[in-house]
């Protein structure tokens, strides 16, 4: 997608827009215009209105999907400390990744925070900015530091991919690189055109996400973009009712709605297998069509939540619900 965007998927599916031809046009030469272009910026992000009159300039992100925004964008060098991996970066990015300050494994404290002596903070989840921790965004304006949080953390209304593409563009804008978020966004377009191309005459599988959970599911509900990667794939979330991104579902409302196919997201100390074990030896989840039939899908947890990898995860995830 970005000069970075090399996956097998990806190539495959744009071959034809790339061979019609890209926009190789340099970006100003800031120094020599003496302004940096489309600057001032104003953006309303989750209730925060900022205006900047330049691009940040020491960035620190926290959580893996708002990293991979920035590295897709090509904006590593804008980057002085990243913390929390939910999983492995892609391969493409590894290389950047590995020249940005580790802060923490998981969120850093505030003091190890300024120690980086941000301009800019970007965090995935609103855990980022936990009151408890000294880290809101108001508490951070206070000391010089503008933030931003991921759209899925405050959409009004169901997530889509939409939301992607404004998350894209306003950090592209952010930055002053508008011109490769709107790159971007077109070969994702492209992607998703493509990936639905595919679905024509099936009938949407039904679908349960399995996050983690023992007494209960925690599933995916129908506000967050996991539902939507769910339809644009070919699928039925049979919790799209849960009015929330992710939340608790009882095993028996899963027995209840017979999903066909159970999505797993694969993240943390457990792993897949161990996922499958306990859902293929539940004696209460025995008579679930995807559990007699052993129908499963995985799915990274980075691919699942509002970022990048979006477009990707629709063609993988729709290609799994096609066995």
């Amino acid at each position: 997608m970005s000069r970075r965007r090399r996956t097998t998927v990806i190539a495959a599916l744009l071959l034809p827009l790339t061979l019609a031809g890209c926009s190789t046009t340099p970006e100003p030469d800031r120094k020599a215009t003496g302004a940096a272009p489309g600057f001032p910026y104003t953006v309303d992000n989750c209730g925060v209105k900022t205006t900047y009159q330049a691009p940040p300039r020491r960035a620190v992100t926290m959580n893996q999907h708002v990293t991979e925004v920035m590295l897709e964008l090509g904006l590593e060098k804008s980057l002085v400390g990243t913390a929390f991996l939910d999983d492995r970066v892609l391969p493409e990015y590894a290389k950047a990744y590995g020249e940005i300050p580790v802060l923490a494994k998981e969120y850093p404290s505030k003091e190890k925070l300024l120690t980086a002596n941000p301009d800019f903070v970007y965090g995935g989840y609103a855990s980022a900015f936990k009151t408890e921790d000294g880290r809101t965004r108001a508490e951070l304006k206070k000391t010089g530091i503008d933030t931003r949080l991921n759209l899925e953390n405050c959409t009004t209304e169901r997530t889509t991919l939409d939301d992607v593409y404004r998350e894209v563009e306003e950090v592209g804008r952010t930055f002053g690189v508008g011109d490769r978020a709107q790159r971007w966004i077109t070969e994702a377009r492209a992607v998703v055109a493509a990936t639905g191309t595919t679905l024509t005459g099936r009938a949407p599988v039904p679908v349960f996400v399995y996050d983690n959970g023992d007494k209960t599911a925690f599933t995916a509900g129908g506000r967050g973009i996991g539902n939507e990667l769910i339809t644009r794939a070919g699928g039925r979330n049979v919790f799209a009712d849960l009015d929330k991104a992710f939340g608790d579902a009882t095993w028996e409302e899963v027995v209840a709605r017979k999903p066909e196919v159970i999505v797993i997201y694969d993240y943390g100390s457990v792993t897949v297998a161990q996922k499958k074990r306990k859902l293929l030896t539940d004696p209460a989840l025995k008579d679930v069509p995807a559990v007699r039939n052993k129908r499963f899908a995985v799915l990274p947890l980075s691919d699942a939540v509002l970022g990048v990898r979006a477009p990707a995860a629709i063609s993988k995830l729709a290609a799994q619900l096609a066995r």
